[in-house]
């Protein structure tokens, strides 16, 4: 399904005045290339200026069949035909032809020239790139440079090098070209050029188109797409090659008669081994000591459906595309894309498929009407027909977001799933679109309005009878004295425009049916937009600093990096708000995506008080809050944080509970936001709450520590009075918060106790002993973090000992015991041989309010309990001296006795 939407994502357009009529045009670093009809000629002119002005031309070896151009290098490569042959070119410093007069240098691939004109850089090359068979198509790697020559039955991969003229051998070393160059300058005295490294057979296989991006190849027929991954290793390793290629297919020719319709396929990853399309590897490089292995990706084979009146034509496959997705978070050092799609298409659908870290069919694009082209780029697909162009999103940015980000689709992050349905934007009518290329937000259409079209050329070679291969008509050329064409350069608009005016619809959706299923999926369409933008900004800066047409402009425009901060900064505060609409969407929906209102309020930064603000019920539903919103609010509460909320939002917070969850009323009071809560209101509010659900332990303690914030100390002792001892152990256990705050898992410095705490040291200690005991045994608080507690409360070193004591009774942790038994024979030798200071210590720590209290477990409690301390020896009692006769220290003696 493909959602519809009237976003307009054009900004302007004009045409381009050229001389005569254009047959083929392509674009990159910031040029147009076109080729006129009938003439051995290209022509360059800059897109990045009004009126698109002429850069160059020169002229070609032979009519121009095919033009590709690689921003690595600065280079532009084409299939020529003269004299009934067919060549492979490459034209390197081709910006130095604005006068059409300079001198041009031919050579072969691998022979460099030599002489001071191109010592000084200021003479095109041209490379002639001889092969053995006929070469069909040729891509571009737009990751290091490389060439891939699609062949009958092969591929050839061209690696792309870096030579010094000034070498005397000119098969001299090479080295990779990592870094895109623009014309080379005086200062650089190297010069491009290509080394033969790999020839991959596929027999049985005549590629229309090719495909190369960072080591992968894409080969493309009529019917079927076969996606391969070229990895090279330093080592010597021993290439596996695929069956015998050399099968004989004569006994199908000789089935004539028959039709052979092979099946319909889709495989992924390694499964696609399976297809019937063997590789096999032909290592050519002489200097490459590398050693290559083919393994398969992607293999898609559609087949025609006759039945339902589907032909050959409607079904052949185009726009054959290996798309790199780099991202800000990357080094610039680094060459390999975070991402990498491959994108083709029908005449009526086209696939996308992401394919680093799995294959996967990311979407599917159903088209109004038959498509000529496509292009896909970081935000938009571009497709044509033959009298519209039109836009698709698509779904790069949340493939990315997940690979760069480890915290998407978290309690802290989201991120639109990348199995989201597409949309269409608006259209912009044209007639008699030819062609389609894309170069940053300049988008070219090639149109012609000839009366004998593509289409009908092919209704009138439809076949008439079914034979075993398929025929395809090749769609007429226009002619040299073609009329009615013309070439348009339309600029996109920004992402950021493009964004705002997709707000403009969320809010007319808001505002009709705030719960639409619409509603939520162009707010994740705006969002991907925006975070494309923000994963490619720093990238498109490095970019553009490398990019040859783009160096005058940065020197006469030093205000640009200003500028790009700003536009960093406003994309930045859209995606806060457009996280905050999506919060709302998702605070609204349904139990099975509500839990996505919690990432991205987070994301939006909004406080806690204008989230609440955006999501108070309607007059006419006072006590309808949307599960999101609860679930939001329930983690923002469980959070151990600093910030307190306001009385009025925390009362505000208290009603939104008692009248949606009511349970969540003790875990609500018990937060550390919620300090500034009104007791005598939560009193009421939790009163009601224990006559429709009756006495809770949990319950109890918290209207107790309500009393005690309205110091009615008598009731606060009545109602902890009213359970035992151990139930509200139990209770501590399932509400630590009670006792602690920031004690789930937090460093110690956080931990503080609450103001229940500080009067259980005075009213009830063996209370907070035991349960601070329990705390620690299931795993509420460690060790350090307790013997911080009792350091804030003033009292280390005497209920601080009687929980290491008990602690000791309670653990089966061996490291605990032993640093516990530790600790506490260290207590009772300091407290026997300083008799002194021992009396005024004891004074000090224990309990201000009862300094002579006794320890909380004696020491036969301890010898009867706890199997670490051993019998009392009879000898003891003559250790202790006739004028020291006090309690604590018979106790301490007496305790002293570990096994």
């Amino acid at each position: 399904m493909v959602h519809v939407y009237n976003c307009h994502p054009f900004a302007s357009q004009q045409i381009v005045q050229v001389e005569q009529a254009p047959r083929l045009v392509c674009c990159g670093g910031g040029a147009l290339f076109v080729v006129a009809s009938g003439r051995c000629k290209v022509e360059a002119y800059n897109l990045e200026r009004q009126g698109c002005p002429l850069i160059c031309r020169f002229a070609t070896m032979g009519t121009v069949k095919s033009i590709s151009y690689s921003k690595i290098g600065d280079y532009l490569v084409t299939i020529e035909e003269k004299n009934n042959a067919t060549y492979l070119q490459a034209y390197t410093n081709w910006r130095n032809q604005a006068e059409e007069k300079a001198r041009v240098g031919v050579r072969l691939l691998g022979h460099l020239l030599g002489g001071a004109s191109v010592r000084s850089g200021v003479q095109m090359e041209i490379i002639e790139i001889p092969l053995s068979e006929h070469p069909v198509a040729v891509a571009c790697c737009p990751v290091t440079g490389d060439l891939l020559v699609g062949c009958e039955n092969s591929l050839v991969l061209f690696t792309l090098k870096r030579q010094s003229p000034q070498q005397q051998n000119p098969q001299g070393l090479c080295l990779n070209m990592q870094q895109s160059q623009g014309q080379t300058s005086s200062s650089n005295h190297s010069a491009l050029d290509f080394e033969r490294s790999v020839i991959m057979h596929v027999p049985k296989f005549i590629p229309k188109q090719v495909a190369l991006c960072g080591g992968y190849v894409a080969v493309q027929a009529d019917l079927e797409v076969l996606v391969l991954k070229l990895e090279t290793h330093s080592e010597s390793k021993a290439t596996d090659e695929s069956s015998d290629t050399t099968e004989s297919e004569d006994h199908l020719e000789d089935q004539a008669d028959f039709l052979f319709i092979p099946k319909h396929q889709e495989l992924l990853g390694d499964r696609a081994k399976d297809c019937d399309i063997p590789v096999s590897i032909e290592k050519t490089g002489l200097e490459d000591k590398r050693q290559y292995t083919l393994s398969y990706v992607l293999f898609r084979r559609f087949t025609p459906e006759f039945f339902h009146g589907c032909s050959v034509e409607e079904t052949q496959l185009h726009s054959l595309q290996l798309y790199p997705f780099f991202t800000s978070h990357q080094s610039a050092s680094v060459d390999e894309p975070a991402c990498l799609f491959c994108f083709f298409s029908l005449p009526a659908i086209g696939y996308l498929y992401s394919l680093k870290g799995g294959v996967e069919l990311l979407s599917t694009y159903e088209y109004p009407e038959k498509i000529l082209e496509a292009v896909l780029t970081d935000h938009l697909l571009h497709v044509i027909t033959r009298s519209a162009l039109q836009c698709f999103t698509v779904r790069c940015a949340a493939v990315a977001a997940r690979i760069v980000d480890p915290y998407i689709d978290t309690t802290m992050k989201a991120c639109p799933p990348s199995s989201l349905e597409v949309c269409a934007l608006r259209m912009q009518l044209f007639i008699g679109l030819r062609s389609i290329c894309v170069c940053g937000c300049h988008v070219v259409l090639l149109s012609t309005a000839d009366t004998d079209t593509p289409e009908e050329t092919e209704r009138s070679t439809q076949r008439r009878g079914l034979s075993r291969k398929w025929t395809i008509s090749s769609a007429k050329e226009t002619t040299a004295v073609g009329h009615g064409w013309n070439l348009y350069v339309v600029d996109t608009v920004t992402p950021l425009t493009l964004y705002q005016e997709m707000d403009e619809y969320s809010r007319q959706y808001a505002e009709n049916n705030p719960q639409a299923q619409s509603l939520q999926h162009i707010l994740s369409e705006a969002h991907l937009l925006l975070r494309t933008s923000l994963l490619q900004t720093s990238e498109q800066q490095q970019k553009s600093e490398c990019d040859p047409t783009m160096l005058l402009q940065r020197d006469t425009q030093p205000e640009r990096n200003t500028a790009a901060q700003t536009d960093s900064e406003e994309l930045e505060e859209a995606l806060r708000q457009n996280c905050a609409q999506l919060g709302d969407c998702f605070s609204r929906a349904r139990q099975k995506d509500c839990h996505l209102a919690l990432p991205y309020y987070r994301m939006s930064g909004l406080s806690v008080t204008e989230i609440i603000t955006r999501n108070r019920p309607l007059p006419a539903s006072p006590h309808s809050y949307g599960l999101g919103f609860l679930f939001y609010l329930k983690h923002y509460l469980l959070e151990e944080t600093e910030q307190s909320l306001s009385q009025e939002t925390a009362d505000e917070v208290l009603d939104i509970f008692s009248q949606s969850e009511p349970s969540e009323l003790i875990s609500v009071c018990a937060s550390p936001s919620m300090t500034n809560i009104s007791p005598a209101r939560t009193l009421q509010i939790l009163q009601r709450l224990e006559d429709t659900s009756g006495v809770l332990v949990p319950l109890t303690i918290t209207m107790a520590n309500m009393m005690l914030r309205l110091d009615d100390l008598p009731q606060f002792t009545q109602l902890l009075d009213r359970h035992a001892e151990m139930l509200l152990v139990y209770s501590f256990i399932q509400e630590p918060r009670l006792l602690l705050h920031a004690g789930c898992g937090a460093e110690h410095t956080l931990i503080r106790p609450t103001a229940l705490t500080h009067q259980l040291v005075k009213s009830h200690p063996g209370l907070l002993v035991a349960g601070m005991v329990a705390l620690h045994e299931n795993n509420k608080i460690q060790l350090e973090q307790a013997d911080h507690i009792f350091k804030e409360l003033g009292c280390e070193n005497c209920l601080q000992v009687d929980f290491w004591e008990a602690t000791l009774m309670a653990s089966s942790q061996e490291a605990v015991i032993h640093e516990l038994l530790f600790r506490l024979a260290s207590i009772y030798i300091d407290r026997l041989t300083s008799m002194t200071s021992m009396t005024s210590d004891t004074h000090s720590s224990f309990d201000h309010t009862s300094p002579k209290r006794r320890s909380l477990k004696s020491a036969d409690d301890l010898i009867n309990s706890c199997s670490h301390y051993g019998a009392l020896y009879p000898w003891v009692t003559v250790l202790s001296p006739a004028y020291i006769s006090s309690f604590q220290h018979q106790e301490s003696l007496h305790k002293l006795q570990l096994p």
